[in-house]
């Protein structure tokens, strides 16, 4: 659905879900890297010119590694396009869902996984955009279950110094950094205010 007008809200604590998300894939890794070697076997070979070593194991020791090693690998590459792109955010989600099968297929542990789809849907959620719709009969909350409002509930409704303010009939505040947008088609918080002060006056009458 458009909206006359969409505020995207600031938000706090993606720097510590992308930590523990890293830290998480990294244990895996070492997980899946370890219990790969345990499953590894070395095997006497005594051929024609004396004795020699052969390294080997089943199928099952050699994903496990693979596995490792392609976590390992993404975490890497993740790092570097942190370094080189700064402002663009990391998203770990494709390794959290490579951790959760991996502990569900090849670990003695499958609930591990489970958890780790349900933390690759709550890194989904930290990072997507915090937003709230204006239109001429609704504001509506985009939050992961959405709160939709009539202007009628409000007392007032206003954009200041960065800062959106939504003030309830019963008592209830809601006060959100908005987060910084160099987009020049972006209107300014004058003609947001006036936006707002219509439609409350509208839900008045």
């Amino acid at each position: 659905m458009r909206y006359q007008y969409v505020v995207i809200l600031k938000k706090h604590g993606e720097r510590a879900t992308d930590i523990l998300s890293g830290l998480l894939c990294f244990f895996s890794a070492l997980c899946f890297a370890f219990i790969g070697i345990r499953l590894f076997r070395i095997n006497a070979v005594h051929g024609g010119n004396g004795n020699g070593w052969a390294f080997g194991g089943p199928s099952d020791a050699w994903l496990n590694i693979v596995v490792a090693a392609a976590m390992v690998l993404g975490l890497v590459v993740t790092g570097i396009a942190r370094q080189r792109m700064p402002t663009n955010k990391v998203r770990y989600r494709y390794l959290l869902l490579l951790a959760a099968a991996g502990w569900m297929l090849l670990t003695p542990a499958p609930w591990v996984g489970a958890l780790f789809f349900i933390l690759t849907f709550l890194e989904y959620q930290t990072k997507r955009p915090l937003e709230i719709g204006f239109d001429h009969d609704r504001v509506v909350i985009n939050t992961l279950i959405k709160q939709q409002f009539d202007w009628s509930v409000f007392n007032n409704v206003i954009l200041k110094d960065g800062l959106l303010t939504l003030d309830f009939k019963n008592n209830r505040l809601i006060q959100k950094e908005v987060a910084d947008d160099d987009d020049e088609d972006d209107a300014d918080e004058e003609e947001f205010n006036t936006y707002c002060r219509t439609r409350l006056a509208a839900a008045q009458s």
